[in-house]
């Protein structure tokens, strides 16, 4: 196991000196990864609501900032599917593809235009959307169901180590790493960056939310494999760094 010093150095600059020592895969002139994971040709595609129709959302930024902080108390209300559109443009949005269709330029900004992240939802009380895991396809702007999550509650409590409000939500939303993203370009000191990323992700989420009058609490305890398990992913080539529940705002 790693001692408090070695973790600490992923984290300094000194990763990124490190890389002039380096031949990356990008040196290498190895094909880069794909932006996003690939859907099969059965896979239900579920179209999101446009950009064009965020507008409606015109909440003061200052307000925004004010009154912004991490929630944990739920009303019963649901997250309307303008608003799940919303919040998922804004956190993984895609502005511009670039260099031929291996880059994005997002909503969100990223070490190298690398965007290591896929973005899961766990929704259970989101209007017009079957409960159920999904995962959001940000080149299209669509959602790509991945079936229904039988005993989700149950599942999503053990997996989060019974913080009993992020089962008591109406949706989830669970990102993932595929770290050769950005390993491909940054080699050994990818990690600082991912790190780095998810704050950049998760903050958009927390703004865009109070935004709609939704709250947010992000969440970093959790089963690692458990919580793997239940997006699917290999935990080796792909594996959860972070989370956030999402719920309609409680009226004071």
């Amino acid at each position: 196991m790693m001692t408090r010093e070695e973790y600490r150095e992923i984290l300094k600059s000194n990763t990124l000196k490190e890389l002039y020592d380096v031949e990356t895969d990008q040196d290498k002139e190895l094909p880069q990864p794909a932006v996003q994971k690939p859907c099969h040709e059965t896979d239900l595609l579920i179209d999101l609501c446009p950009v064009g129709d965020f507008e409606g959302f015109t909440a003061s930024f200052l307000d925004t900032l004010k009154g912004r902080k991490s929630r944990r108390k739920y009303s019963d209300g649901q997250i309307s599917f303008n608003e799940l559109s919303f919040l998922l443009w804004s956190t993984q949005g895609v502005k511009k593809i670039v260099n031929n269709g291996y880059a994005t330029l997002r909503t969100v900004p990223s070490a190298g235009a690398r965007h290591p992240f896929e973005t899961y939802i766990i929704a259970q009380n989101v209007q017009g959307l079957t409960p159920g895991l999904y995962r959001y396809l940000p080149l299209e702007h669509k959602l790509v169901s991945l079936g229904e999550l039988p005993d989700a509650k149950e599942k999503l409590d053990e997996a989060t180590l019974s913080q009993k409000f992020i089962a008591a939500s109406a949706l989830t939303f669970v990102w993932a790493a595929v770290p050769y993203r950005s390993e491909w370009r940054y080699d050994c000191a990818a990690a600082k960056h991912i790190a780095i990323d998810a704050g950049h992700v998760c903050q958009n989420l927390y703004l865009a939310a109070e935004a709609v009058g939704a709250g947010v609490c992000a969440v970093a305890a959790y089963d690692q494999d458990l919580m793997d398990n239940l997006i699917g992913a290999d935990g080796t080539e792909e594996f959860t760094v972070y989370l956030a529940a999402v719920g309609r705002q409680q009226q004071p």
